[in-house]
């Protein structure tokens, strides 16, 4: 894991100019810890795209700290807040349940955010964990879905079930439903056309889909990860929120980290749709996706060595 943390740090180092820099300042600005410092610190982590609803419990839990403890220094403060961040960001016990059971992974998302290549790299994760994974790729609408799917499932070394570009996608998951259960797979991954959440009838197709599986493989634990592109901060959020509407998000994989100064949207997706951030990924291979470690995160971000 150290190469990956390594290159997760270099890939946060936008990030870090734009938050760490200006909580340095704060910490070593002020003598006395008032609601000035306080303020100052909240404008900083929303401006970082921590958002309003994690700043507010991340300073709140700050201020607890800050009584219990006795502290008066500004600069005493930084550990607490590193430690209150983490705190925010824990995945928990069972979000990775799925890698025991027999599982449907339905991966989703808008075009344009590593949808396909997340599928592939997670393909590629649960293969060299000794599991029996097979891929649906039912994203019939681009050209090259298909093709650059099966590119990962070569590469990964798992089974596509494919279908027909235009093919109705609901039926290449039907097929890819009764294959895996003949096939006796442990995780189906089923990669899905990138809706834009304004296309109502790719939002139906999306219900119709999860009735199918319901139907079909009735025993199977459910897993909807929504892909998330991680430079696109704010905008990130709204999309898993259309989404949510219309799945029941278990989980995020939040793409496109290296060389983001948004990546403290990590922190706000968690807190304001209370769905965990599953993977991140940093860049093109395999290797580059990895699961999400909320202390590996905050201790890159502040640059703290592990």
């Amino acid at each position: 894991m150290a190469g990956f943390f390594s290159r997760l740090k270099e890939g946060l180092s936008k990030t870090r100019d734009n938050i760490v820099s200006g909580i340095d300042s704060v910490f070593n600005g002020f003598s006395s810890i008032d609601e000035d410092f306080y303020e100052e610190l909240e404008e900083i982590l929303i401006m970082g795209d921590i958002g309003v609803n994690a700043t507010e419990k991340i300073l709140t839990r700050l201020r607890e700290q800050v009584k219990e403890n006795h502290i008066k220094e500004p600069a005493q403060c930084k550990d607490f807040l590193i430690q209150s961040i983490k705190e925010q960001m824990q995945v928990g016990e069972t979000a990775y349940d799925f890698e025991k059971k027999q599982s449907v992974i339905l991966v989703i998302g808008v075009n344009g955010v590593g949808k396909t290549t997340s599928v592939g790299k997670l393909a590629g994760i649960l293969k060299s964990q000794g599991k029996k994974v097979l891929i649906a790729a039912a994203d019939t609408y681009r050209a090259a879905a298909g093709e650059q799917l099966s590119e990962w499932a070569n590469r990964a070394g798992v089974d596509m079930i494919g279908g027909a570009e235009g093919a109705d996608p609901a039926s290449v998951v039907y097929d890819a439903v009764n294959a895996a259960r003949a096939r006796h797979a442990d995780i189906l991954i089923c990669d899905t056309a990138g809706r834009l959440h304004n296309k109502k009838n790719l939002m139906e197709e999306l219900k119709k889909i999860n009735r199918i599986i319901d139907k079909e493989f009735p025993d199977a634990h459910r897993e909807n990860l929504v892909v998330l592109d991680g430079t696109t901060g704010q905008n990130a959020l709204n999309q898993a929120r259309e989404f949510g509407e219309t799945a029941d998000l278990t989980g995020i994989i939040l793409t496109k980290m290296d060389g983001t100064a948004k990546g403290g949207i990590a922190v706000a997706i968690q807190s304001e749709l209370n769905v965990p951030v599953k993977y991140i990924g940093v860049g093109e291979k395999i290797e580059d996706l990895q699961k999400f470690d909320s202390a590996q995160f905050v201790n890159a971000l502040f640059d703290v060595e592990e």
